[in-house]
């Protein structure tokens, strides 16, 4: 077995980075693969912290705007497309379980859908701008890397309520053990490189990861992609948001 088959699926599933794959994984290898996301999360930060470092002559508002525009682009904007399909869902769904699943389905993007996106990548540029202003790269590396730990940490706490598809492969086959390892291993060492603001930074991560939970648990039973989606973007929002407020203290 290729032990970077499971990375290179990774990348290709997150990232639109050119990966071609020489065969159609099979569904252990899927599961497997979240196993490197918090790696896959690496490598976005490091590309954000580097194109940040070449623009360091650039306006702020400039910087944090291409920083941005760099991010959709790499990660090819699918949790963001599962942000807007939630939004949809939540707010069509009238509470009922199976029309929030069919509206999740609906490829175009309602009202809410649009909100939910404009309000989000407002405050990921509103942070963005003060981060780079407080020079705070760690900033930058962490919050893509703690976006995709929290995919398998859903995927191994919460049940995937679609029988089939590409998920549902994810989530039976994503081992147990590994994952709970390569999760606390993630946490510690971003805790420990935070310092004094790592609690802070802890706190509202998992905060924010219990409500999320909660929410998709109350509505429709469990996660499904989407909602997967939604809770990368909110996550990384978080970071972000959490560590320039610590910074303006």
């Amino acid at each position: 077995m290729n032990i970077l088959q499971p990375l290179l699926i990774a990348l290709q599933f997150l990232t639109r980075l050119p990966i071609r794959l020489r065969e159609i994984p099979g569904q252990q290898m899927l599961g497997r693969s979240m196993l490197y996301y918090p790696l896959v999360g690496l490598l976005i930060g490091l590309l954000l912290a580097g194109l940040n470092a070449l623009l360091h002559n650039a306006d702020i508002l400039l910087r944090a705007a291409l920083l941005l525009a760099a991010w959709v682009l790499i990660t090819g904007a699918l949790h963001l497309d599962g942000l807007a399909d939630s939004a949809d869902a939540w707010l069509g769904g009238h509470g009922d379980r199976e029309r929030t699943l069919a509206i999740m389905k609906d490829p175009y993007c309602g009202p809410a859908g649009v909100v939910a996106l404009v309000v989000v990548l407002l405050i990921k540029f509103a942070a963005l701008a003060a981060v780079i202003s407080a020079q705070n790269t760690f900033a930058l590396i962490a919050a893509p890397i703690i976006g995709r730990t929290a995919l398998p940490l859903l995927f191994l706490t919460t049940t995937y309520v679609r029988a089939n598809g590409l998920g549902s492969a994810m989530a039976a086959h994503l081992p147990r053990k590994s994952g709970m390892i390569v999760i606390t291993v993630t946490a510690i060492a971003l805790i420990g490189a935070a310092g004094a603001q790592g609690l802070w930074l802890l706190l509202a991560c998992v905060s924010v990861f219990i409500s999320l939970r909660r929410l998709m648990i109350k509505r429709i039973g469990g996660a499904t992609g989407d909602t997967a989606g939604a809770l990368v973007e909110i996550t990384e929002v978080t970071t972000l948001a959490t560590l320039a407020l610590l910074g303006a203290g």
